[in-house]
């Protein structure tokens, strides 16, 4: 009877400045895994500000010892953080098994230490981990499978004026920083070409090397990464902070996918974006080696230009189209994977928005080498 009940769930919340109200419901003598008093300990290292904890049961069905044991962690926890504990909701039976568990003062050795975990274990631990966080990614990566065959059914639900509002804000908005950064690294490239070929007085040559390290892999590249830390990082903190406020939960309750309602018009707007950002930064890139050539190298712009038309090949210009493309699904893939994966306070939201960029910038320069490899394998 005891499983047909509602699953234990835990919930923070700011009730007023200073306190934190804990919100626990459902069944708490289910055979299942508990919340754990880990949750709160992140809110409260992650809000100094916070002086009182209170608690809110009134949606609690059942509870047995380990509900006792839980509040007691809760009660050290307060403790061992100078905080003001208010078992006031707590059931009347939790307050009173508490108040005599600390009438007697804990005999000094009558705890058993926890042993050190065997290496073995840690490593089975750690492989039984990497093996469920992989089953997640590759479940989801189905999940967006499954949603773009709905897209091309046309029965997808979502709304396109959502969807361009993040065209807006992953193209025109990101123009000015791809701009920045790609104009500096055609600087870069510029002046580390000139201090070698300047020995050999093959300075026009900058021109080849500029146009070909731009549109291969610079452009894409460093367009990739900007774009990584800017709107993945976004749309980890956006649908970190919707699984925070339930705001997903709340879709699922009325029929509607979140993959098809938040994550696909994010991932078709990147992959709409990232290859006009990829033009643009191969352009504003050249520029900048056109700027230091014709300032510092007496390289005139129309000797620049020829070169550089002569130097990119279609197929280097449009392999550096692909890979931005590409790189905009890694990225809008880690965004949202992890800002679905992200927990239920505001610490986790955090935590959710750094996992997207570090993941994405790894998988942006993983996925270039292997692209290196193929190219060179295929003599492209």
């Amino acid at each position: 009877m005891t499983e047909n009940r509602s699953p234990p769930t835990l919930s923070l919340q700011k009730d007023s400045p200073g306190t934190l109200l804990v919100r626990i419901s459902g069944n708490w003598r289910t055979t299942k895994a508990l919340p754990g008093a880990a949750t709160i300990r992140q809110s409260i290292e992650a809000e100094p500000d916070i002086k009182t904890v209170e608690f809110d049961v009134s949606a609690l069905e059942t509870w047995d010892s380990r509900f006792v044991a839980f509040a007691g962690n809760c009660r050290d926890l307060c403790a061992e953080h100078q905080i003001e504990f208010r078992g006031d909701g707590l059931p009347a039976g939790v307050r009173g098994l508490l108040r005599l568990a600390s009438a007697v003062p804990e005999v000094k050795g009558a705890r058993r230490e926890n042993p050190p975990t065997p290496f073995l274990a840690t490593v089975g631990e750690r492989a039984i981990q990497a093996w469920a966080d992989g089953l997640n990614l590759f479940t989801f990566l189905g999940e967006v499978v499954q949603a773009l065959g709905i897209l091309f059914r046309g029965r997808a639900q979502f709304r396109a004026s959502d969807m361009w509002v993040v065209v807006q804000e992953t193209g025109p908005q990101a123009l000015g920083i791809v701009a920045l950064i790609n104009f500096l690294i055609g600087l870069i490239l510029a002046f580390v070409g000139s201090t070698a070929l300047a020995q050999f007085g093959a300075t026009i040559y900058i021109a080849d090397m500029v146009a070909i390290g731009t549109t291969r892999e610079m452009g894409c590249i460093m367009t990739g990464i900007i774009v990584c830390g800017r709107t993945g990082a976004a749309f980890a903190a956006q649908l970190g902070t919707m699984k925070v406020n339930e705001e997903i939960g709340a879709l699922r309750t009325f029929g509607i996918s979140p993959m098809e309602f938040l994550v696909l018009p994010r991932m078709l707007a990147l992959l709409m974006m990232m290859p006009l950002l990829v033009v643009f930064a191969d352009l504003i890139s050249i520029s900048g080696g056109l700027f230091v050539s014709v300032v510092m190298l007496d390289v005139t712009s129309t000797e620049y230009l020829t070169r550089t038309v002569h130097a990119v090949h279609l197929k280097s210009f449009l392999l550096g189209i692909f890979k931005g493309t590409f790189f905009g699904f890694l990225i809008a893939y880690t965004g949202c994977l992890r800002g679905m994966q992200c927990g239920t306070n505001a610490a986790a939201v955090g935590q959710a928005t750094t996992r997207a960029v570090v993941a994405g910038i790894t998988a942006i320069i993983a996925s270039d080498g292997v692209f290196a490899l193929i190219c060179n394998a295929l003599h492209i």
